[in-house]
């Protein structure tokens, strides 16, 4: 019995299933090999990252190809989230990276760089856990996972109230406050089709040979 228990858990983390995930979990795939960067990237790692977080409230606008939306970051409810999506953003990380996983009345995910190399820089740089202290509501952003202490750079936003997650250690560290219908019309035809590890390996050079008509991210500024 207890071979079995262990059995089904590994089925719910991302890493032990490849491309086979649940539909329950916003997980990430770190199955590339790590890729030597050559000269200056965007979405370099800066001395920032390395930091004590930051504890001001944020506001960070998304231009999509659907449209704009803007989501408040709040350190209070996740500082270590919070500071490295300032990172992330501060350094452009997210600028022309894909929606590449949409599940209508689930979730919205992206945070793979359309550059293997950039993507690289970040691949292994976790984060710590912060503590659940707000629930996955609708329109909250929260990081997704592959395992205890395992974010990086992916993200999520709930499309609906999924406060299941709470129990599984998903901390929202903000949320949307303008555009959230922009959010709701991402191109979601795909799901989650695409292959994390092609992602990685190949960057955006995949995903527009593959799923040309996925939406994607122009640009992610600080705004205030």
């Amino acid at each position: 019995r207890n071979s079995k228990l262990s059995l089904l858990f590994c089925l719910l983390v991302a890493g032990c299933t490849g491309n086979q995930q649940t539909a329950e979990i916003p997980q990430q795939d770190n199955p590339s090999p790590s890729i030597k960067p050559t000269g200056n990237q965007p979405g370099r790692i800066s001395e920032e990252a390395s930091k004590e977080p930051r504890a001001e409230t944020y506001k960070v606008r998304f231009e999509t190809s659907k449209g704009n939306f803007v989501v408040e970051v709040h350190p209070e409810w996740a500082p270590q989230g919070a500071d490295r999506f300032r990172n992330l953003i501060e350094e452009g990380f997210y600028d022309q990276t894909r929606f590449f996983r949409v599940l209508p009345d689930f979730m919205v995910q992206w945070g793979i760089n359309g550059d293997p190399q950039v993507q690289s820089l970040w691949r292994n740089r976790n984060i710590p856990d912060d503590r659940v202290r707000q629930t996955n509501k609708r329109g909250t952003i929260t990081f997704a996972t592959s395992g205890p202490n395992s974010r990086t750079t992916q993200v999520f936003i709930n499309y609906k109230n999924n406060r299941g997650l709470d129990r599984q250690g998903f901390s929202p560290f903000g949320q949307v406050v303008e555009g959230m219908d922009v959010v709701d019309k991402i191109n979601a035809e795909h799901r989650e089709e695409p292959d994390q590890g092609q992602i990685q390996i190949r960057g955006n050079e995949y995903l527009n040979e593959k799923y040309p008509n996925l939406d994607y991210i122009k640009s992610a500024k600080i705004i205030e």
